[in-house]
């Protein structure tokens, strides 16, 4: 790792950081996603849903993965003084829109991809149409769980229109990576790149951080400090799934390896180079902790999972 990143990073040595990590060790920042898991299971459960539609949402929305996206959720929550419970819908429905954007993303006529989480994809397992289907509940059920189950209304309200926000932003970037228009005149292919992947991925990161900060009461200049937060670290996370994507095996990341330059996508590696990118991770890993620092203490699992997420290796 690099020196410390900002101001308030500055005055911490690389030893009271590495001290920091070792308190939030990696089972410490993922134990949330265990209430995120429950709280989907309970939700699925009280739904009327025929078995094999719950079957195929359940194949896919709690697949052995990550839990990024609402374990930022709480997080975020939990840097502006909030409770991790008071972000346990949020963190829940926005888990369910990743869930439905993989199970479309890996369709036929998307990516075509036969792995995904170690496990066949849905539209191998369950069929297409039962994919596609599946892929749109989960739409409509993560926006059904915040509105019933976040108080007050206003509140509710203003976390749907995240969610709803940050989904559209990401089905913006899947037209601009899959079905994209011509490029912009004079736009070149490092700024059509950033373009894609702040709204393929990024998009849906920063909204996780942000219903967060709203679910945790968080006023206007935590609210954007987290946006900066979440828009780095979304570039960043993508960037790394470019690097790995080239230098680790399908065995190893429990999806396809290589599809990107098999289908001649732009990504990192292939316009910058893998050092390039490098540079560029750690460049962003910065910009994550400079945007933390006003928040404090609170923020620290926020800056320990940064550091993660620049090195991970799948």
């Amino acid at each position: 790792m690099s020196e410390p990143v900002s101001a308030a990073e500055r005055s911490r040595p690389r030893a009271a950081r590495a001290a920091s990590a070792r308190t939030f060790g990696m089972d410490d920042l993922t134990a949330p996603a265990a209430l995120v898991e429950a709280r989907l299971e309970r939700w699925l459960a009280s739904r009327e849903l025929p078995d094999n539609l719950l079957q195929a949402i359940r194949y896919a929305a709690l697949a052995p993965g990550k839990r990024l996206r609402p374990i930022l959720t709480l997080h975020s929550c939990a840097a502006v003084g909030g409770r991790e419970q008071d972000a346990v819908a949020a963190a829940a429905a926005v888990e369910l829109i990743h869930a439905f954007s993989l199970v479309h993303d890996d369709l036929p006529a998307m990516d075509d991809d036969d792995l995904r989480r170690g496990r066949p994809t849905l539209h191998r397992h369950a069929g297409e149409a039962m994919a596609i289907l599946a892929g749109d509940a989960m739409l409509g059920l993560a926006v059904e769980l915040v509105l019933a189950e976040i108080d007050p209304p206003r509140l509710a309200a203003a976390v749907c229109a995240e969610l709803i926000a940050g989904c559209n932003a990401m089905i913006v970037g899947q037209v601009y990576d899959t079905v994209p228009a011509p490029p912009e005149p004079g736009e070149e292919p490092a700024a059509r790149l950033r373009r894609v992947h702040r709204h393929k991925t990024g998009a849906l990161i920063r909204a996780s951080c942000r219903m967060g900060a709203r679910c945790g009461g968080a006023g206007q200049a935590a609210l954007e400090r987290l946006t900066e937060f979440g828009e780095a670290v979304g570039l960043m996370y993508q960037i790394v799934d470019d690097l790995l994507d080239v230098t680790q095996t399908t065995e190893h990341l429990g999806k396809t390896a290589g599809k990107d330059a098999g289908r001649d996508k732009l990504t990192y590696p292939a316009v910058h180079g893998i050092e390039g990118s490098r540079r560029e991770i750690e460049r962003l890993r910065r910009a994550a902790f400079d945007a933390l620092a006003p928040l404090g203490p609170p923020a620290e699992p926020l800056r320990t999972l940064c550091d993660r997420l620049a090195v991970r290796t799948r």
